[in-house]
């Protein structure tokens, strides 16, 4: 089996976690320039965003990798809304705001034929994907130039389903790592394990390459996972306080304030994700069934946390966080890359 750099084309076997609402290119041409693999989110890219991020990566000598989502995308619920509406309106009060109307502009969207046609005429040599693979067409067109494909597991049977169906690479991601849940086979939270563990699950049943995903803040937990049978890691949360990150100050703060409690939450897209505990998720329980379905919760929440991040406070913004925050604190995202690599 091919190291996982020579496989996706870079020097170290170190990826940096595709992080959307935190980053925008100039995160992911950072780590790409270090020698890891910068990753870049598109599920929130309308097609002019998505062709301009595509020009800036295209003179680039290194690879990047392109992140989809592949969800399946539920029509807006009126019922869904109303409830999340009056679950919301206490806050709506408190700040004297008026809730917005439902709008599907700006969703998080799956990979679809008309985005695949953008890409065919870049050709992108590295893509993954989040929540399974695209349908078999998408996916054969996509390898039918040559790219390498990435895909999220984590469980060893979405593992062993996505070497079937053509994943060149699986990221095992484990219950530590921040952000949103990759799980498409079941939703069930207590199907899924540590890093460690499941990447000694996959590594041992796969025949493609196996990454972890989640906890990764140390050479130390690196490894950790190398010996547990990873051909390499991804790392998310580690990224978050780098400058070239696009992390809000009061998610900055967050995440360096010690011993600050982190929670499994459905309540900011709809679809479980693991940030740090705020009031929103105090108050309403991290996952509540008043959350419509991913991705419309998110909508009815924005004017509530542009008008208490006005105020300083991070009562309804997503803290997305991995199990090991601030540990590159002052640290650029080369510097991050190298260390997790051994290099520093």
């Amino acid at each position: 089996m091919p190291s996982i750099a020579s496989l996706l084309g870079i020097e170290l076997p170190v990826i940096q976690a595709p992080m959307g609402g935190v980053q925008d290119e100039a995160l992911a041409i950072s780590v790409a320039e270090a020698g890891g693999l910068g990753s870049m989110p598109c599920a929130l890219l309308d097609a002019a965003r998505l062709e301009s991020t595509l020009q800036r990566f295209a003179p680039l000598h290194v690879p990047i990798n392109l992140n989809f989502f592949c969800h399946e995308m539920a029509d807006p619920d009126p019922a869904e809304a109303a409830r999340w509406r009056d679950a919301l309106m206490p806050y709506y009060r408190e700040y004297e705001i008026e809730p917005p109307e439902l709008d599907a502009v700006g969703a998080r969207r799956p990979i679809d034929a008309s985005t695949v046609d953008l890409l065919e005429r870049f050709r992108p040599r590295v893509i993954s994907f989040h929540f399974g693979l695209p349908t078999p067409a998408l996916l054969a067109r996509i390898k039918a130039w040559g790219a390498t494909v990435l895909a999220s597991a984590t469980t060893l049977d979405e593992g062993r389903w996505l070497e079937r169906q053509g994943a060149d690479v699986v990221i095992a991601q484990g219950i530590e790592a921040g952000g949103h849940r990759g799980h498409f086979l079941s939703d069930d939270l207590t199907c899924q394990s540590t890093t460690v563990e499941l990447v000694t699950a996959l590594s041992k049943s796969l025949g493609v390459p196996v990454v972890g995903a989640g906890g990764v803040g140390s050479r130390a937990d690196v490894e950790q996972l190398l010996a547990a049978g990873a051909a390499g890691v991804q790392a998310g949360t580690a990224y978050l306080l780098c400058p070239e990150a696009s992390t809000t100050p009061a998610h900055r703060q967050a995440l360096q304030q010690p011993g600050r409690p982190a929670d499994i939450t459905n309540l900011f897209s709809g679809r479980p994700a693991r940030g740090l505990e705020n009031r929103l998720m105090r108050e309403l329980g991290a996952m509540s069934p008043l959350a419509p379905r991913f991705p419309w919760a998110s909508q009815a929440l924005a004017p509530l946390r542009v008008a208490a991040e006005a105020r300083g406070a991070d009562d309804f913004t997503p803290l997305w966080s991995g199990a090991k925050p601030n540990t590159f604190p002052g640290s650029d995202a080369a510097r991050v890359t190298r260390l997790l690599a051994g290099r520093v």
